[in-house]
């Protein structure tokens, strides 16, 4: 099988050097080189959230941190668990591979551990009622997986008697592990959902894939989610008609629309739409009035959204929940698509690994013809609630 991993992985190769030379992997020459200037260093073709050192004894990983450029988070040294620890060692925290107990807090995560099947690792999760995986749903029941409680608030003590070798956190500030920090097992920073490509975030698999010796495996995952990406958006590459978009909707009194540089709007550009807020430099969202909203998106082709809801959407929901939903020529001319994240509960669960999934769904959202016999995954067009007749005269 290791044979087999690493014909995989040099064919992936040949692939990106004869694409650089096309231009068609996204980023062409700049995107592969984007990689650590430090002598010995892993390429990194799309993630910017971490880099790796390969040393003769031991892998030296390095968490950036997102909310200081300057500064790093963690510093990781992994060392075969076959081999002693070798003398001297950098500064950071020793990780034993691969490891074989392990603590997760990210239903992400467990997707990369499930993908590189090693749920077997797995002696307890955070939030289990978000995850869909039958095989960490069967452990919660049969008691061989532990529901250590809330991410921003586990339970210690089911972690000192799991004894994981090491817990799997998605912190959400510098502060990092917080209470975590009262125990001696590592806490390794998994953040993915920081990165604003969607290739970014996927490649977070080939870093999980070192801590359990699957580089080669984790690669091969990760090259052809890049392969397969890579060839949807060179189908929009050459289109005459860009249709224009917005996100999200109203909460309270604001409307957060992504960010012009946010995830999001990577994967409306390479679905061969025109974001409206695309000018926007922020990764983030951005609080906007509806007012705002409606100046810059009311003439918008198409509306997308994400919900959570047993309810199936529909337009004279959307009226109700608020009358001037009904003022954007998305909502006049029925172009409006959600993703109902109730019933496609592996949605945010499956982003960060396959964001080819969703760019399948957005193309042909906005690009029919190009994926004739595609069933969109997650998005749909929203239910019409009038008649015909209804219709026409409420126009």
């Amino acid at each position: 099988m290791q044979k087999k991993y690493i014909a995989v992985i040099l064919c992936f190769c040949l692939l990106f050097v004869s694409c650089q030379k096309s231009g068609n992997i996204n980023g062409g020459r700049d995107a592969m080189h984007r990689v650590s200037t430090m002598a010995g260093s892993d390429s990194i073709y799309y993630a910017q959230g971490f880099q790796i050192e390969t040393h003769i004894d031991f892998k030296l990983v390095q968490i950036k941190n997102p909310w200081h450029s300057n500064k790093l988070l963690q510093t990781y040294i992994l060392v075969p668990k076959t081999e002693p620890l070798p003398e001297p060692l950098p500064e950071g925290i020793v990780i034993r591979t691969p490891l074989e107990k392990t603590a997760v807090f990210s239903s992400v995560v467990c997707g990369m551990l499930n993908e590189l099947d090693v749920l077997s690792s797995l002696t307890g999760v955070a939030e289990p009622q978000y995850i869909n995986i039958p095989y960490i749903k069967n452990g919660i029941i049969n008691g061989t997986i532990q529901d250590i409680g809330q991410a921003s608030n586990p339970d210690i003590e089911k972690l000192m008697m799991i004894e994981p070798e090491v817990i799997f956190t998605n912190p959400v500030n510098e502060a990092g592990a917080g209470s975590l920090d009262k125990l001696t097992i590592p806490a390794f920073s998994c953040l993915e959902w920081m990165e604003n490509h969607p290739l970014g975030q996927a490649e977070w698999i080939r870093l999980i894939g070192l801590l359990f010796d699957k580089e080669a495996f984790a690669d091969s995952l990760f090259f052809e989610t890049v392969r397969s990406y890579s060839a949807l958006k060179e189908q929009t590459a050459t289109v005459d008609y860009r249709p224009t978009v917005f996100a999200e909707k109203k909460y309270g009194d604001f409307w957060y629309m992504p960010g012009g540089k946010s995830y999001f709007a990577h994967l409306l550009e390479d679905a061969g739409a025109d974001y409206i807020f695309r000018e926007n430099e922020s990764a983030g969202s951005i609080p906007y009035s509806f007012e705002t909203i409606l100046d810059q998106a009311g003439k918008a082709d198409f509306w997308l959204f994400k919900y959570y809801s047993a309810q199936e959407m529909t337009y004279k929901q959307l009226a109700d929940e608020y009358a001037n939903y009904t003022l954007f020529d998305a909502y006049k001319k029925r172009n409006i698509y959600v993703c109902n994240t109730l019933k496609t509960p592996n949605y945010y669960q499956e982003l960060p690994l396959h964001p080819d999934w969703t760019l399948q769904d957005l193309i042909k959202i906005f690009h029919p013809e190009l994926l004739p016999e595609y069933q969109p995954k997650y998005y749909y067009r929203v239910k019409e609630y009038f008649t015909k007749n209804q219709v026409k005269k409420s126009h």
